[in-house]
C-alpha cells in the first residue's frame, strides 16, 4: 500500500461492504479497513465478505485491504465510516495519525455513546475537523438490496456542495441514485431517529398491533421527528424527502430493517440482552433511544416526543412493553 487513495472505507459490516461495492464501480482503488483479519483473509482469496452480504463478490485488485487503521487513514483523502457508532470511539483511540486534513463522510445512523453526539459533531469537536470537511450519507437505502442491485436511492449531505458531489458522484451507478443536500445536522439527526421509531414499530408488531396501527405510528412519527430536528437545527427543511421521511418508512417497514427486527424481538417478550445476543448485527436505535432521550429531556421538556419516550421507557427502565404501548396509542392522533 504505497500509493495515495482517494476512497477509504472504514467498518466491516453489511453497509461498510455495500459502500465499498459502490466504490468499486467507479475507483480503481479503494481502501478498505476493517479489524478482522480473518475476514481480510478470506476476501482475499474468496473474494467475499464472509459475515455480511456474502452474495457480493469483488474484483481484490481493486481492494486495499487492511486491518491498521492508522496505515488506511494516511493514505486516503476521503474516509467513509461505516463503523457502529457504539464502537466508533474505541476504534479513533486507535488512531496515532492526524485526521484534521481529512474530509470525513459518516454512513453511520447513531449517536457515540461516550460523549453525546451525532457523528459529524464528534469529528468536529473531538478532531477539530471543520464542518466544511464533514458529510453525511443516509438514505433510504438498505444494504441489502445494494447487493442485489435493486433500485436505490442515497442521499449526500455536505456544507461543501462540491464535496458532496464528488462523493454521490462515486457512490452512483445504474441502480445506485443519489442527491445532495446541506443539512447534514437535519440528515444525521433524521437517521439516526428513524432507527428509534423503527424499533418502536418493531415492538408494535411483536405485540400484534396491525398495519392501521402502523400507519399512524409512522405518521406520527415523521412529525415527532420534525419537531425533533427543528429545535436542534432550526432550517427550511422539507421532513417528506427522501432523507427522512423516506429513510424512516424504508427503515420502519422493511423486512431487512435490523432495528424493526429488533423491536419485534422486545415485542415478542425477549429482554433487550438475549434480542442484541441473537441478533448478528447491531441495532443503532438501542443506543440512539438513550441519547435521544436525554438530549431532548435537556434542551426542552416541552417538545412531544412520546414515541422515543416510549421506546426509552421500554428498553431502559424496564417496564412492560405493552403496557407502556397500550398508553401510546392514545397519545398518537
Amino acid at each position: 500500500m504505497d500509493n495515495p487513495l482517494k476512497f477509504a472505507v472504514l467498518g466491516g459490516g453489511s453497509w461498510a461492504t455495500a459502500i465499498v461495492k459502490m466504490l468499486c464501480n467507479n475507483q480503481g482503488k479503494v481502501g478498505w479497513y476493517m479489524r478482522n483479519s480473518d475476514a481480510i483473509g478470506f476476501i482475499k482469496i474468496q473474494r467475499h465478505n464472509p459475515n455480511y452480504l456474502t452474495s457480493v463478490t469483488f474484483d481484490t485488485s481493486k481492494l486495499e485491504l487492511t486491518d491498521d487503521i492508522n496505515e488506511v487513514v494516511s493514505r486516503a483523502d476521503i474516509l467513509i465510516f461505516a463503523i457502529p457508532s457504539a464502537f466508533l470511539y474505541g476504534e479513533l483511540q486507535k488512531l496515532t495519525v492526524p485526521i484534521k486534513d481529512k474530509t470525513i463522510f459518516s454512513a453511520i445512523k447513531g449517536i457515540v455513546p461516550e460523549t453525546g453526539l451525532i457523528v459529524g459533531e464528534h469529528f468536529h469537536q473531538e478532531y477539530g475537523i471543520p464542518f466544511k470537511n464533514i458529510g453525511v450519507i443516509t438514505g433510504p437505502c438498505h444494504a441489502e438490496e445494494v447487493a442485489l442491485e435493486r433500485l436505490s436511492y442515497l442521499t449526500i449531505a455536505c456544507e461543501d456542495t462540491k464535496k458532496a458531489k464528488f462523493v454521490a458522484k462515486n457512490l452512483s451507478s445504474s441502480y445506485i441514485k443519489t442527491k445532495v443536500t446541506k443539512d447534514i445536522i437535519g440528515a444525521e439527526y433524521a437517521a439516526m431517529l428513524k432507527n428509534i421509531y423503527a424499533i418502536a414499530a418493531g415492538i408494535a408488531h411483536g405485540l400484534g398491533y396491525g398495519d392501521n396501527f402502523q400507519s399512524v405510528l409512522m405518521s406520527n412519527a415523521i412529525r415527532e421527528m420534525k419537531r425533533f430536528t427543528k429545535r436542534i437545527h432550526n432550517i427550511d427543511r422539507n421532513i417528506n424527502n427522501s432523507a427522512y421521511l423516506g429513510d424512516l418508512l424504508v427503515t420502519g417497514y422493511s423486512t431487512f430493517s435490523r432495528n424493526r427486527m429488533f423491536g419485534n424481538m422486545i415485542g415478542k417478550g425477549y429482554t433487550v440482552k438475549s434480542a442484541q445476543m441473537e441478533m448478528n448485527m447491531v441495532a443503532e436505535g438501542y443506543y440512539a433511544a438513550k441519547s435521544a432521550y436525554e438530549i431532548k429531556s435537556k434542551f426542552d421538556k416541552k417538545v412531544k416526543t412520546p414515541i422515543i419516550n416510549a421506546v426509552y421507557k421500554v428498553l431502559y427502565e424496564g417496564k412492560n412493553a405493552k403496557k407502556v404501548f397500550s398508553e401510546l396509542t392514545d397519545k398518537l392522533d
